[in-house]
């Protein structure tokens, strides 16, 4: 499995002996359900547990939040005919969840081709997990009418494109990155966001815990496909100051980790299709696998935050193992 770093031009493989020890952390991330991350300082550890259940009982004192991505409502090709029951599935898993969560984040890619009824259909699916929900979109999300139909629908407030809350002494940034997209896919943040931005992070104290979200990913992993965002050093360097920076981001369909300094990023799996690893087909798009293999690349993530220590677990949970 690759480590997938912001100047690999392609893919490394593991050695059987020497293995760089962020290699192996991206290999267990991409191994899914039963891995715990902690970070402390930037740095993470890893630890393999029974599943979701067990991930809750490392402090019961812990506020939680899970992340879904790219449901593509709407899509119905191959490997996945029916995406709208695979997101079911893992509202599922949610719901089943020992831990209840405080909220939802969902990184974009709700609907495939941004109709009305495709949105319909996931609101009414994601709001059977019953807890509150915070979106940013995907470029999937608004293909039309520059997205006013996704922004009237799921943005909070209605007419903001991208926003922050706090939660539990941990500071919340939505972002939108997938509207005026650059050259071969890259997303795109623009003056009007980052300026928001810089005066959003000056009212927050360098000791105050960030979670960033958004689509397309703000590290470089893979830009050959589209798979970064153009001007997101200049957010990134806002947030150096910071002593806990998580970063998540959905649309490459599968779980890749990166850090830096204080920073770390994280990308999801999808709940409708997986998409190949970089460097491993001609590009990117739905990955035809057996459809009894199907729900081992799909998932959800689960990211618990225990109040006064500067930490975060990262759990992702695949739908089938």
């Amino acid at each position: 499995m690759p480590d997938i770093t912001k100047d690999t031009a392609k893919p490394e493989i593991l050695g059987e002996h020497g293995a760089k020890r962020r290699t192996t952390l991206s290999c267990m991330a991409w191994a899914g359900a039963g891995m715990l991350w902690t970070l402390s300082g930037g740095v993470p550890s890893s630890k393999l547990l029974g599943g979701t259940a067990q991930a809750a009982e490392v402090d019961r004192h812990a506020f939680s939040f899970v992340q879904i991505s790219d449901s593509h409502i709407g899509f119905s090709k191959d490997p996945n005919l029916d995406p709208a029951s695979t997101l079911k599935e893992a509202v599922d898993k949610i719901r089943a969840s020992n831990q209840k969560p405080a909220f939802m984040i969902h990184t974009g890619d709700i609907s495939h081709l941004s109709k009305p009824g495709e949105f319909d259909t996931a609101a009414q699916i994601i709001g059977g997990a019953g807890v509150d929900v915070h979106y940013v979109p995907g470029e999937h999300d608004v293909l039309i009418d520059d997205g006013n139909a996704y922004f009237e629908r799921f943005s909070k407030p209605a007419d903001k494109k991208w926003y922050s809350f706090d939660q539990g002494g941990v500071h919340f940034i939505g972002l939108t990155n997938v509207l005026n997209m650059r050259g071969g896919g890259l997303g795109y943040l623009g003056d009007e966001q980052l300026a928001w931005l810089k005066q959003d992070l000056a009212r927050r104290s360098s000791s105050t815990p960030l979670v960033v979200f958004a689509h397309i990913p703000l590290w470089s992993l893979y830009p050959q496909w589209g798979w970064g965002t153009d001007d997101s050093a200049q957010a990134l360097s806002m947030m150096k100051r910071f002593g806990s920076v998580t970063v998540l981001n959905g649309h490459v369909h599968q779980v890749a980790q990166k850090v830096e300094g204080d920073i770390s990023f994280y990308s999801a799996m999808s709940t409708a299709f997986p998409q190949p690893v970089p460097g491993t087909a001609a590009g990117p798009g739905p990955m035809k696998v057996p459809a009894d293999t199907l729900r081992t690349l799909l998932g959800v993530r689960s990211v618990n935050y225990v109040p006064g220590h500067m930490e975060l677990a990262v759990v992702d949970t695949r739908l089938s193992v």
